[in-house]
């Protein structure tokens, strides 16, 4: 392991002897790389910065929209429940006078049902009587 560090170590004090022992303007290049670099990613940064907060704006707008959306559709629920409930009560009134007018209708037909068989049990009897 040390021979191996020892190696790692040479390598990079040749590159190091390498770029020091370069011309200047292959070191002005290579700082002119740089910090055309170090631009590019301040660019892309400064990009990237605009763009989450334009993000994070419309977020927030569009969350205002849904609690307002949401807010207008609890509304209209509860003014349809309202509707309907109104819907119903007539509807049960209606109902219930419909009921009560075939029960009276079924019970005027019950009594002519049992005037019938009441007379005709009284014929029948005296029939019997009459045997």
């Amino acid at each position: 392991e040390v021979q191996k560090l020892n190696q790692q170590l040479e390598e990079k004090n040749a590159e190091i002897e390498q770029l020091i022992n370069q011309p200047p303007y292959e070191k002005e290049r290579e700082i002119l790389r740089l910090q055309k670099s170090l631009a590019e990613r301040e660019k892309a940064q400064a990009t990237s910065d605009v763009l989450c907060r334009s993000l994070t704006d419309e977020t927030h707008q569009l969350q205002r929209k849904l609690a307002s959306t949401a807010e207008m559709c609890q509304h209209l629920a509860k003014c349809l429940e309202e509707k309907q409930r109104k819907e119903k009560g007539n509807s049960d009134d209606q109902i219930a006078t419909e009921r009560s007018n075939q029960v009276l209708d079924n019970e005027t037909s019950l009594q002519a049902l049992v005037c019938k068989l009441q007379e005709e049990n009284r014929m029948l009897k005296q029939k019997v009587a009459h045997v």
